[in-house]
């Protein structure tokens, strides 16, 4: 979890390859008229968003039924989304990372993409809207690069009981060393 541009997609991918995980985009379970409105610039209200977290949380619960776990790479940047995803039942256990980043070094970020539709100026209302999380993985992505923000995040997510599908954490810090 984290702003647009803190490196959700990238880092998810590599965290669920690591970690034998399925991998979902938030971003591609989101109605037309979200993308729609994000593209013209204007910021997702709660009531917005409240069909999308809907969604997402059957996803969770849809894949913890057929015994399957999923990295899911969302924004969930308030306390009320991630409580929205953290009731997905039956079975299923949240966890949430979050890739912290400050403003300047997201907005590079984002000022560097191509092709999506989330635009840098929609950043401020992302910071604005924001609720650091007290119980979250963190993982400083201005400081980390891709290879060690996914080491962080795995050691934090075994240190939860979530191990890399079967794998010893020296053996996953050895792969994203190869990476």
């Amino acid at each position: 979890m984290g702003v647009s541009g803190s490196g959700k997609t990238t880092v998810g991918r590599r965290l669920a390859s690591r970690l034998g995980f399925d991998f979902a985009d938030a971003d591609a379970y989101h109605p037309p008229e979200n993308i729609a409105k994000m593209s013209r610039g204007t910021p997702l209200t709660d009531e917005d968003r409240r069909p999308w977290l809907a969604r997402l949380r059957r996803l969770i619960e849809e894949r913890a039924s057929e015994g399957r776990s999923l990295v899911l790479a969302c924004s969930a940047l308030k306390a009320s989304y991630r409580q929205e995803l953290e009731r997905a039942e039956p079975m299923a256990r949240v966890h949430f990372v979050y890739l912290k980043g400050d403003f300047d070094t997201i907005l590079d970020r984002m000022r560097a993409r191509r092709g999506h539709y989330m635009r840098a100026a929609m950043l401020e209302s992302q910071f604005r809207d924001l609720e650091e999380p007290a119980d979250a993985v963190t993982v400083d992505v201005g400081r980390l690069g891709v290879a060690a923000s996914v080491r962080r995040a795995v050691a934090g997510l075994a240190s939860r009981g979530v191990p890399p599908d079967g794998r010893d954490i020296a053996e996953v810090d050895a792969a994203d060393d190869r990476d």
